[in-house]
């Protein structure tokens, strides 16, 4: 029995809300099987009943069986898809032959990662590439200028989101916009229109400008604490909270390996997004 004002125990306390974390989940896994479920019944009945012509389809692989190609970029991807594998495909057999048989790390390993993934975005975005390159050049240039101030964060936040404003509004903008004599170059704007594929950039630069800042105010990460929690780092293993959390040398912040990470073409064009912390991390040492 526990005496009447005396404090609860943190585990007793963490018992204690088990039960309800498990009846949480319960609740939203239910919700989610009922909604899709749902939703999954009505689009076939929808399709089943449905008699009249329907725009913007085309003929499949699959015979009697048609293709929705209505949306633009989804039907861009489909149908690059085929030279989008074989490209990548081509940059894991070059930048892993590369690297083992050559002994790469470090430095060499990233140029190499660097030059195969620029090539890839000129397939993709032509001479757009340069757009991404003076962006991220003068985000890296913010970061490093205003990484020791107490608003770094909150300016880093501001160019991209100020980047991505002007990006959509100019629609990538118009070479011919900064002179005549680059109007050519509006008829090498690749395949796949760069300002779609910058949201994950942005991301990636908005990463890039946090960890920098916040290992430079010194990190709070507990390694030792955390490795008696996570069964993972227990092992000798190291999970990917603690890459991410755990700040690294500042040498570490170098423009060559910021350039790799934002252009990363095995992640570059649908993610997922990974810290900068962690992709830094997982890097091969020099």
């Amino acid at each position: 029995m526990t005496a009447p004002g005396s404090p609860v125990s943190p585990g007793a306390s963490k018992m204690s809300s088990v039960p309800w974390k498990r009846l949480e989940l319960a609740a939203l896994c239910a919700y989610a099987v009922v909604f899709y479920s749902a939703m999954i019944q009505r689009s076939l009945r929808l399709a089943r009943d449905y008699t009249g012509k329907l725009y913007g389809l085309r003929a499949g692989s699959i015979p009697g069986r048609l293709n929705d190609s209505s949306d633009g970029q989804w039907r861009n991807f489909r149908g690059n898809l085929p030279v989008l594998t074989v490209v990548m495909a081509a940059f894991l057999i070059v930048a892993n032959g590369l690297r083992y048989g050559c002994g790469l790390k470090g430095r060499g390993a990233s140029l190499v990662w660097l030059i195969l993934s620029l090539i890839y975005l000129c397939y993709l975005h032509g001479a757009c590439v340069g757009f991404i390159l003076v962006i991220a050049g003068i985000n890296y240039a913010i970061v490093k200028l205003f990484a020791r101030y107490k608003y770094c964060t909150g300016i880093i936040w501001s160019f991209n989101l100020a980047m991505l404003t002007l990006n959509r509004v100019y629609e990538g903008y118009s070479f011919s916009l900064f002179g005549q004599q680059l109007a050519f170059l509006d008829n090498y704007r690749g395949t796949f229109r760069w300002h779609i594929c910058f949201n994950f950039v942005v991301l990636r630069m908005i990463s890039f400008g946090c960890d920098y800042c916040w290992t430079l105010s010194s990190s709070h990460f507990d390694h030792k604490k955390h490795m008696q929690k996570c069964e993972v780092c227990y092992s000798g293993k190291t999970c990917y909270f603690a890459l991410q959390e755990k700040g690294l040398s500042i040498d570490k912040y170098t423009f060559l390996t910021y350039l790799c990470y934002l252009t990363y073409a095995p992640l570059y064009i649908a993610g997922p997004v990974v810290s900068y912390n962690a992709f830094a991390a997982q890097r091969p040492c020099s």
